[in-house]
């Protein structure tokens, strides 16, 4: 038996904006048009220079059993004024290669973390006690 194929209303147009979202399909101006994949996630480490490296976490249901399984994946992102600190939620954008493992850069940063305000104030209380 043949299947019956049914071109229906089928333009150019329907491919152009198929699975995109209104950022995506141009109704943005300016720098806010680029199409770069973007992540947020959390900042685990901030050892190396002008580098972060970003836990981001993706919820998942199983195909079979319907559960939500969390996996994590750890992205390195090039951060030239050094502004992020561990425990941060920071906005990233891909971006060309930078190094053997940067492929994204720091947008911005979204929820300061407790734990950068405090390390901050720390040598402030050392010195003002010497």
């Amino acid at each position: 038996m043949a299947k019956k194929t049914e071109n229906a209303a089928i333009t150019p147009d329907t491919f152009k904006t198929a699975g995109t979202t209104p950022e995506a399909a141009g109704t943005e101006t300016g720098a806010e048009a680029s199409r770069r994949n973007e992540k947020v996630g959390e900042v685990v480490s901030t050892k190396m220079q002008k580098t972060i490296v970003v836990a981001v976490e993706m919820r998942k249901a199983h195909p079979k059993y319907k559960r939500v399984i969390r996996s994590t994946k750890k992205f390195y992102a090039h951060d030239e004024e050094n502004t992020a600190h561990v425990g941060d939620v920071v906005r990233i954008r891909e971006t060309r290669p930078l190094s053997k493992l940067k492929r994204w850069q720091l947008e911005s940063v979204i929820r300061r973390s407790s734990l950068a305000q405090v390390s901050d104030t720390a040598p402030a209380a050392e010195v003002a006690a010497q």
